[in-house]
C-alpha cells in the first residue's frame, strides 16, 4: 500500500509542553470527514508534527481562525469544561450585509438572545425555535464600514457555542455574514468568495501553569486588527 502523502505544515501561534493554539485556513476541515477525501484537515495536520495533540474544540470548515488542541487527556478535558462554564473568551470578526444600528450603551455592545436547535429535515442547517431551541446568544458590535464589500465589519462574542451561533443569529436579524452558502441570501453568497468569518482571538487560563494567554490573530479580511501574543502570571483562574 502506498505510504500517504505528506500534509502541509500548520501555523502555529502557541505551544507549549501541554496545548497548542493553531491557525485553521477557511476550507480546511478541523477533524476528518467521511471518505477519503476529506482526510486533510487541521488535526491531521497537527498529529504530524505533534503526535500527541487532541481536540478541544472546532470550527466551521469555512471559518478561519484559532484554534486551540490538547496534548494531554488531562489537559483536553481541562479545557473542555472551560469552554463548558464560559472561562475562554472567544472573539470573532465577520462582514455582514447592511450596516447594522451600533446599539446606545454597554460600549455599543448588543446582543442576540435567540434559541437554536438543529433542523433535522434539513441537516446540517439549524433555526431557531422558541419552544424546543437551547439558550443562544452572541454579543455583537459595530468596528467600521467594510470599504471592499460594502457591508459593516463587526466583532462578536458568543456567550454560548452552539452549532453555526453566529452565522444563524446574523442571518436572523437581517444582517447575514458575507460568502455564507447556508443561510445567506444569494446576493450576500455572491458578495465574497469565502464565508468572512474569522476566531479573532482566545482569551484563556492555562489549565496547568496558571498563566493568563491572550492570543489574537487577525482575518486575512481585516489585516489591520492588531496582532497579539501574550502571557501574564494571575492567581484566579477565570477570565471575565
Amino acid at each position: 500500500m502506498a505510504e500517504p502523502l505528506p500534509m502541509p505544515d500548520v501555523e502555529c501561534l502557541h505551544a507549549d509542553a501541554h496545548l497548542l493554539v493553531l491557525h485553521k485556513p477557511a476550507g480546511l476541515l478541523c477533524v476528518p470527514g467521511r471518505g477519503p477525501d476529506k482526510q486533510d484537515c487541521l488535526s491531521a495536520r497537527a498529529q504530524q508534527r505533534w503526535p500527541d495533540a487532541l481536540v478541544v474544540h472546532r470550527l466551521d470548515q469555512g471559518t478561519s481562525g484559532l484554534v486551540l488542541m490538547a496534548r494531554s487527556p488531562t489537559v483536553q478535558r481541562a479545557l473542555g469544561d472551560a469552554f463548558a462554564t464560559r472561562q475562554i473568551d472567544k472573539r470573532y470578526h465577520a462582514v455582514v450585509r447592511g450596516q447594522p444600528v451600533a446599539p446606545e450603551g454597554d460600549g455599543g455592545w448588543g446582543l442576540i438572545d435567540l434559541p437554536l436547535i438543529a433542523d433535522w429535515p434539513r441537516r446540517p442547517l439549524q433555526k431557531v425555535c422558541w419552544e424546543h431551541g437551547k439558550p443562544s446568544q452572541t454579543r455583537w458590535r459595530v468596528l467600521r464600514p467594510d470599504a471592499a464589500t460594502g457591508g459593516t465589519l463587526l466583532e462578536l462574542q458568543p456567550l454560548t457555542g452552539r452549532s453555526h451561533q453566529l452565522r444563524l443569529h446574523l442571518a436572523s436579524i437581517g444582517h447575514p455574514i458575507l460568502g455564507d452558502a447556508l443561510y445567506a441570501d444569494p446576493a450576500s453568497q455572491a458578495a465574497a468568495p469565502r464565508l468572512l468569518l474569522h476566531a479573532t482571538a482566545l482569551r484563556y487560563v492555562h489549565p496547568v501553569t496558571g498563566q493568563a494567554l491572550h492570543i489574537v490573530q487577525p482575518p486575512a479580511f481585516a489585516p489591520d486588527v492588531r496582532p497579539t501574543v501574550s502571557v501574564e502570571a494571575v492567581t484566579d483562574a477565570s477570565i471575565a
